[in-house]
């Protein structure tokens, strides 16, 4: 009944999977499996492929088949599967089904299974992946939010804050006061040096011969005395 039942069901297969149903053999086969996956914004990946490797023993359907998972030649790489890495998880994934259905035809069920399975498991990392991006996004708001906030007072933070303040205002008095000095004595520079005119510049402001040769330059009206005052 072995055998007739393995025809059997590989005649069903047929029907249910025409194009991806490959044969190797009379007792072994691959299955082409397209995942439906949903991608989210921004991600074109392509759907992910996966053959499923069933080769009868001479006593199924009465004990397991013989299953491996592989990955088309040339496929694509996606982001949250890899046949590499997740094909003992789908693997064992399937250890349930099989013991449900031994002594009846399982491939399809298992097909099903693994399809599911598969599509699960990207789901998860979909989310994983969102809650990681939304994380990102949650700390980035509240660094912003703590620009409008600040930080929160209490004693220990408000003392440094005095701390800071008063040594801040300190610096900026002694700033002020050394300006202020520095612009008074640029201000007070020269403006009580006096030098003698000579005798050109008494001719040429018209006090030649008004000055006695033996009077002292005190003498000279204080509006003129003014003249003789040294530029800073």
């Amino acid at each position: 009944m072995g055998r007739e039942d393995q025809i059997e069901e590989r005649e069903v297969l047929d029907s249910i999977f025409p194009d991806e149903i490959h044969d190797i053999s009379e007792t072994e086969y691959t299955i082409s499996i397209l995942l439906d996956v949903i991608n989210d914004d921004g991600d074109d990946s392509e759907p992910p492929t996966m053959l499923l490797h069933v080769k009868y023993p001479d006593d199924y359907p009465e004990v397991a088949p013989e299953l491996d998972i592989s990955s088309p030649r040339n496929a694509p790489s996606h982001p949250y599967f890899s046949i590499d890495s997740d094909k003992q998880t789908l693997l064992d994934g399937l250890s349930e089904t099989i013991e449900e259905n031994i002594g009846m035809a399982m491939v399809f069920t298992l097909v099903s299974t693994l399809k599911d399975n598969a599509e699960q498991l990207i789901s998860e990392r979909q989310e994983a992946q969102r809650n990681v991006e939304e994380q990102k996004l949650l700390a980035a708001e509240e660094e912003e939010n703590k620009k409008f906030h600040g930080t929160q007072v209490n004693p220990e933070t408000f003392a440094k804050w005095r701390e800071a303040f008063r040594k801040e205002m300190e610096e900026l008095r002694l700033k002020q006061d050394a300006e202020d000095e520095a612009a008074e004595k640029k201000k007070n520079r020269g403006k009580d040096l006096v030098v003698p005119l000579t005798g050109k510049q008494l001719w040429e402001r018209g006090l030649a011969g008004k000055v006695d040769e033996e009077e002292d330059y005190e003498s000279i009206p204080t509006e003129e005395m003014e003249k003789l005052k040294v530029e800073a």
